[in-house]
């Protein structure tokens, strides 16, 4: 896992993410604004108050989180298998 050290929110609904190994990038969640536990986002100040969580989580409150791995594929074009090797060779399953 490369660890996320840090992180500001942006206007629109984006964040701004920087990785230990110097990645850095914005990542949309405007699309998510309103759905589900996302409700919360209504009022675009509950956005803002993200930060990084005790598991190095993206967490807004208990019950909300993102998983900065995930983001940082995204951000990266990466596949799970490149920053996780043990995972090569291995099958998903659902």
């Amino acid at each position: 896992m490369i660890k996320l050290v840090e992180i500001k929110p942006l206007p629109d609904y984006r964040l701004w993410l920087k990785y230990a190994d110097d990645v850095e990038g914005v990542v949309d969640f405007s699309g998510d604004v309103g759905k589900g536990v996302f409700k919360y986002w209504n009022d675009p100040k509950n956005f803002e108050n993200v930060h990084i969580g005790e598991d190095g989580e993206i967490s807004w409150t208990e019950t909300i989180d993102v998983c900065a791995d995930s983001l940082y594929l995204k951000i990266t074009g990466k596949q799970a298998e490149d920053i996780f090797p043990a995972m090569k060779g291995t099958k998903a399953v659902a």
